[in-house]
C-alpha cells in the first residue's frame, strides 16, 4: 500500500514538473522581445536601397489594417506582412497552399524560398520577408521608386503617405519602439472634459460632434499625445486654428480651437508625446481669425485609416487611460 502511494506521489511531482516546463517554454514573448524580434528580420532583410525603416514601415502599416478590418486575417508571426494566395502561388495554380518553388513558378506565382529548406511557404516569416525585398529591389532604386512601387501594390495615394509618414518616424528615432502617449493638457492646470462624442453640432449644418471637448482656460499648453508627423497646420472654418499630426498605427490625431500656436511648429515636424504644440482658444465657425463663439476648449480627434476610408472613433476612452498613466507616473517615479 505505502509502495502504490510513493508511486503515486512521484507521478504526480513528475506530472507537475513537466506541466511546468511545457507552460515556461510555452511563455509568450514579452513586448520589448516581440519588438526585438521584428527589429531584427527589418535588419537581416535591409539593404542599401532597402534600409530597415521602409520594411518596418510597410510591416506596420499592414500590421495596422489587420487590426481593425474583419476581411483580414490576421498574420501568425513576427512579422504582419501578407501575400495573396493569388500573388504567391500563381493565379492559376490549383495548390491553393502550394509550397513548392518549381510549381509555384511554372503558374508565375512569386513566392520564394528564404530560409533554403526548400519550400516557399507563405507562413513562415522568412520566406515572406525575403519575398517582399526581392519584389521591391527588383523595382527601387531611389525613394522615388519606394513610393511608386507602393502605389503600384497598394494602388492608394492615402496608403503611400501612411507607409512613408511611418518610415520616416521609424527612421527619426531610430526605433520601432513608440507606443508611448501623452495626455494633450498638462495635468496642473485646471481643465474638465466628458464624453462627447457624438453630440449635435449646428455651426456649418447638422452633424455630429467627432472627438472630445476638453475645457481650460485660454493659454495652457496643448501637448502631441503621440509620436507623429505634423501633416496639417493653419486655419480651418470648423476648426480655426488646427494641428493635424499622424502617428505609425494609421491614425490622425486633431486638435483644434487651439489661439495660437510655438513659434516653431511647422508641417513636416516629427514629434513625441508631450511636445507643446499650441495652446487652448476659442478660435473657429467662421472665417480666419474667428473666436470667441464659444468657451475655450481643446477639440481633440482621432481619425483611422483601415487602407479603404478614413473614419473617426470616440477618443473618450483613451483619454483617461492617458490621463490615468501621467497621474500613475507622477506618483511613482521610479516606476517609469
Amino acid at each position: 500500500m505505502k509502495i502504490g502511494l510513493r508511486q503515486g506521489f512521484f507521478v504526480c511531482v513528475l506530472s507537475f514538473l513537466i506541466s511546468t516546463n511545457v507552460s515556461a517554454a510555452e511563455k509568450e514573448p514579452t513586448r520589448e522581445e516581440i519588438l526585438e524580434m521584428r527589429m531584427d528580420y527589418y535588419i537581416k532583410y535591409s539593404s542599401e536601397m532597402l534600409p530597415w525603416y521602409y520594411l518596418a514601415a510597410i510591416d506596420q502599416y499592414e500590421r495596422n489594417l489587420q487590426e481593425v478590418r474583419s476581411d483580414l486575417p490576421k498574420r501568425e508571426g513576427v512579422v504582419a506582412f501578407q501575400f495573396s494566395d493569388d500573388f504567391w502561388v500563381g493565379l492559376l495554380n490549383p495548390i491553393r497552399d502550394d509550397r513548392n518553388s518549381t510549381s509555384i513558378t511554372f503558374f508565375d506565382g512569386s513566392g520564394l524560398d528564404g530560409n533554403n529548406d526548400g519550400f516557399a511557404d507563405l507562413k513562415h516569416d522568412d520566406d515572406v520577408m525575403f519575398t517582399l525585398t526581392n519584389y521591391l529591389s527588383e523595382r527601387v532604386v531611389t525613394e522615388e521608386d519606394f513610393e511608386k512601387t507602393l502605389k503600384d501594390y497598394y494602388t492608394r495615394d492615402e496608403a503611400v503617405k501612411q507607409i512613408m509618414t511611418n518610415a520616416e518616424i521609424y527612421k527619426h528615432y531610430n526605433t520601432v519602439d513608440l507606443d508611448g502617449r501623452a495626455f494633450p493638457l498638462a495635468l496642473q492646470h485646471n481643465y474638465s472634459y466628458r464624453s462627447t462624442w457624438g453630440d449635435r453640432r449646428g455651426w456649418g449644418g447638422r452633424r455630429m460632434h467627432e472627438g472630445t471637448d476638453l475645457f481650460a482656460s485660454y493659454g495652457v499648453p496643448v501637448k502631441s499625445t503621440t509620436y507623429g508627423i505634423v501633416e496639417t497646420k493653419g486655419w480651418n472654418d470648423y476648426g480655426g486654428w488646427r494641428v493635424g499630426i499622424r502617428d505609425v498605427n494609421n491614425t490622425y490625431h486633431y486638435y483644434a480651437h487651439l489661439s495660437g500656436y510655438t513659434k516653431e511648429l511647422k508641417e513636416g515636424d516629427i514629434l513625441e508625446p508631450g511636445t507643446v504644440i499650441g495652446y487652448v482658444g476659442s478660435s473657429g465657425y467662421g472665417r480666419e481669425g474667428t473666436s470667441g463663439k464659444f468657451p475655450p476648449h481643446l477639440h481633440y480627434g482621432m481619425y483611422k485609416f483601415n487602407g479603404r476610408t478614413e473614419w473617426a472613433y470616440d477618443p473618450f476612452p483613451l483619454l483617461k487611460r492617458w490621463e490615468q498613466q501621467e497621474k500613475s507616473a507622477k506618483k511613482n517615479p521610479a516606476a517609469n
